[in-house]
């Protein structure tokens, strides 16, 4: 990562972490529905009812994926439009886990990051997704193996934690967007989370969805 680089997105290594993402997308959404024909395709050739059993789970599996992969392509691009927004920050041994803490269920990672505006604060961000979030999931909890925790020991993030940030370890790699769920959830009431009207204007550009700023007091 360049110390001159103003935005995330100015970084090369970051623009090209970020095609890996969208070729995996890209590939997902070949190969999975190819891999659904396929195996469609060879259990109708057999032609034998007792071989069903053999191929519904990779089938239901496969389907499953190809319905999946929007969710690929979608966090590639709010991915995009935060790295393009905010610079990126380095952290060493954030608080982390699995569960275990009000309001976060069983098994869901989460991280504490420093309030932007209030740094003796401290704002839990929850992956509420899956997608992408198992390889940080094995790496957070406290039962995490200690070579493995260690692949965390530093991480980058790029966003507001009141809103959405893209996460990584230093490279960057494994990108993975983190957000409060009002964030991208139009069924959700958006909240300020003591932004000022700068960070909520930011959050904006970024793709998130806050209140107006005419219902944020200054």
């Amino acid at each position: 990562m360049s110390p001159t680089c103003r935005m995330a997105w100015d970084d090369p290594a970051t623009r090209r972490a970020w095609a890996l993402l969208l070729i995996c997308a890209a590939l997902g959404q070949i190969l999975w529905p190819a891999a659904w024909v396929a195996l469609l395709a060879w259990y109708v050739s057999t032609s034998i009812t007792w071989t069903l059993w053999l191929f519904f789970v990779p089938m239901a599996y496969t389907f499953y994926r190809t319905f999946l992969q929007w969710a690929y392509w979608r966090g590639a691009f709010r991915a995009r439009r935060l790295l393009r927004q905010y610079p990126w920050q380095v952290h060493m041994e954030l608080e982390s886990g699995l569960g275990n803490i009000p309001g976060v269920g069983n098994g869901y990672a989460w991280l504490k990051f420093p309030n932007p505006e209030m740094p003796d604060q401290q704002v839990t961000m929850v992956m509420h997704s899956h997608v992408r979030s198992i390889w940080w999931g094995g790496r957070l909890g406290k039962r995490a193996k200690a070579e493995r925790k260690a692949q965390v020991r530093e991480i980058w993030s790029a966003g507001d934690p009141r809103f959405a940030a893209v996460i990584a370890v230093p490279g960057p790699r494994r990108l993975y967007v983190i957000h409060q769920r009002p964030s991208y959830n139009p069924g959700l009431p958006a909240e300020a989370h003591g932004a000022g009207l700068h960070a909520l204007e930011l959050a904006r550009r970024a793709g998130v969805r806050v209140p107006d700023s005419g219902s944020v007091g200054t």
